[in-house]
């Protein structure tokens, strides 16, 4: 007897199906058309699994995978199941430990009480997944998500419409995320979310809105309250260029205007840099020694940087208390 078609599915990285065709040019695992709809499949997928079946490209829509356990004992790699689909399908208790899902699609899949423990989520769509009491502490979703990709193309092409509504897409599954790490406890990784989906509602702001100005100037300040290390970022910067500023306007020191001139040595200019600085930072953090005094245009500066700095101490303070007690 002749032998029979094989599936012609081929994954993009070159892997060949050897299931059987049946009769669409797939086989039941590839096939998108065959209708999936609440069959069980999670012994008849484990057992496919543990023959070696090909797990790239599987077509499991709204398939019933309750309690699947696909982990690979004693293998650092896990399944490969990247350029999949699991669109709407039940996944609840489902073991996915360490799998390769990368480049699929997991959109509106219910994976109540699953584990996506180290699972890599590269260029996976994420939209509207169900994460109620799911595990991901280290989970790798890349450096942007499939959706940010996607806008940021559209930006390019000036499609502004696409590129909002997929912002909004990747602002939701940073929020269902954000919502997920918080119920377990991963306040780190939850402040991470929190900071990615402040950006992608920055990003749906319109260009030059006061909004989205804003929005900048707390991201620069403090990352959204996720960055303490920005506020000494701006903390520095403000010291220094207010020193510059006093350095070219003029302090006065003990009866003394220290200020850049190009007349003097240059160890008598470096001598009023030195003290613009010092005065710079005795301004920020509000001592007010009173051995160095502003004339002229320096006291408006260091009106705004007595005041700048005030706010930024107490900035810092809340957002690295924040931080920490995570």
């Amino acid at each position: 007897m002749p032998d029979k078609p094989c599936c012609s599915y081929t994954s993009p990285d070159g892997h060949q199906c050897q299931e059987t065709d049946m009769g669409s040019g797939f086989c039941f695992w590839h096939d998108g058309k065959f209708d999936k709809s609440g069959l069980d499949l999670t012994q008849k997928l484990e057992r496919y699994a543990k023959k070696g079946g090909l797990l790239q490209g599987l077509q499991l829509q709204r398939a019933n995978l309750t309690g699947l356990n696909l982990i690979k004992q004693d293998d650092e790699e896990g399944f490969d199941l990247s350029y999949s689909n699991f669109y709407r399908a039940t996944l609840t208790h489902a073991h996915l430990f360490n799998n390769k899902i990368a480049h699929s699609s997991l959109m509106k899949a219910n994976l109540h009480d699953a584990s996506l423990h180290y699972c890599n989520l590269h260029d996976t769509n994420l939209l509207g997944i169900k994460l109620h009491n799911t595990r991901i502490d280290n989970i790798a979703l890349g450096s942007e998500l499939l959706q940010e990709k996607q806008a940021k193309a559209a930006l390019k092409k000036k499609d502004k419409t696409a590129a909002l509504d997929l912002f909004e897409q990747s602002e939701e599954i940073f929020r269902n995320l954000r919502k997920a790490s918080e119920q377990q406890g991963l306040f780190e990784l939850a402040g991470n979310f929190t900071y990615k989906e402040l950006r992608m509602r920055h990003a749906q702001y319109p260009q030059g809105s006061k909004k989205r100005l804003a929005s900048s100037f707390i991201d620069m300040l403090c990352g959204y309250g996720e960055k303490p290390e920005n506020v000494i970022r701006f903390s520095l910067s403000l010291i220094i260029c207010c020193a510059l500023c006093y350095f070219i306007f003029g302090v006065m020191d003990a009866g003394q205007l220290m200020q850049l001139n190009t007349a003097a040595s240059l160890s008598d200019n470096l001598s009023a840099l030195l003290n613009s600085f010092y005065f710079s930072v005795v301004t920020f953090t509000t001592l007010g020694y009173g051995d160095i005094t502003p004339v002229g245009f320096s006291r408006f500066i260091a009106a705004i940087e007595a005041f700048c700095g005030s706010f930024s101490l107490a900035l810092f303070v809340v957002v690295f208390v924040k931080r920490m007690t995570r």
